[in-house]
């Protein structure tokens, strides 16, 4: 039984083997087998498959050997190289930090915390703002509730009526609006001139007036009444009166109007105007607390020039009663 041998293990020369019988003793000369042109010979896994060609291989930067042949050390240095970048951007930024608050820049408009949120704006009516309520009530004197007989005006938008006076008050068929912080209007009441066309066409008048102005929030606030009643009489100082004028105090007191709690201011205002022959006037003004957002207001005016109405600065005021 002749023995197979692999193709693959026949030797890189050709060999002849002579019969077993008698042949014709012819004899070739063997051909060394020619390599491909790029190949060398001897391996007889190259024929007909091109040669491995291994990449060239580059040293690292700065130099150093062949770690970038190893993956587990090339993302190790590429770790170290982003930690680094990153720390040095927390140490710039708190050193920015740091500056900005010894600066005492931290706080100032448009700096480094300049734009912090705002928080909820105050929606309180401005009197409210300005007088918050007393944490403790003040206790009010006890007074009636009755309404005085006779002849009354009624202001229902300010929630109070008031003693009507006869001749020669007349009426009020005007509206004031104060030029103060609380703009209160005047355009219920009584009036009469008493220096026509004193400035043109302007007339001086003597007044018995009510107003309103938002006070509260909500219905049952107690108000400060001492400090609603010193802001409205500011209005009104500055509102219809000269801008030379000093204030002469003369009473404030705490006392019941109707049952509600009330403030009563009395001063008289001295001033000097060209053309005008009053030279002052006795002002009263009622603050009425009636247990809802708004607070009634009465003012009462009368110059010195007709100083025989002076009593109903109080008068006026004492028979104020809620509708």
């Amino acid at each position: 039984m002749t023995e197979q041998h692999s193709p693959w293990a026949q030797p890189d020369t050709q060999v002849v083997l002579a019969p077993v019988g008698p042949a014709p003793t012819i004899q070739r000369t063997a051909e060394p087998p020619r390599a491909a042109p790029g190949y060398q010979s001897g391996r007889v896994s190259g024929i007909g498959v091109p040669p491995i060609v291994p990449p060239p291989s580059f040293p690292p930067p700065g130099g150093g050997g062949g770690d970038d042949d190893d993956p587990v050390k090339r993302n190790k240095r590429i770790l170290k190289v982003l930690s680094g970048g990153a720390v040095a951007v927390v140490v710039v930024g708190l050193v920015v930090i740091l500056v900005s608050l010894m600066t005492g820049n931290a706080n100032t408009p448009g700096g480094l915390f300049g734009n912090r949120p705002e928080g909820p704006s105050d929606t309180r009516p401005e009197l409210a703002r300005r007088c918050p309520p007393p944490t403790i009530p003040p206790e009010a004197p006890p007074g009636g509730t009755e309404v005085p007989a006779g002849p009354r005006i009624s202001d229902e938008e300010s929630g109070i009526s008031y003693k009507q006076f006869g001749a020669p008050w007349e009426p009020w068929d005007n509206a004031w609006v104060d030029r103060g912080d609380l703009k209160v209007t005047y355009r219920i009441g009584q009036h009469f001139v008493t220096e026509p066309n004193y400035r043109g066409n302007n007339d001086y008048h003597a007044t018995i007036l009510s107003g309103h102005v938002p006070a509260a929030v909500n219905d049952g606030m107690v108000l400060d009444l001492k400090c609603v009643g010193d802001q409205i009489a500011a209005d009104v100082r500055i509102s219809f009166y000269p801008e030379q004028n000093t204030i002469e105090q003369i009473s404030a007191k705490d006392l019941t109007l109707g049952g509600r709690p009330a403030r009563l201011l009395k001063f008289r205002l001295h001033f000097s105007q060209v053309g005008l022959r009053a030279k002052s006037e006795l002002v009263s003004i009622a603050l009425i607390d009636l247990g809802k957002p708004e607070a009634a207001i009465l003012y009462v005016s009368i110059p010195d020039t007709h100083r025989q109405f002076d009593p109903i600065a109080d008068e006026a005021p004492e028979s104020v009663r809620p509708l």
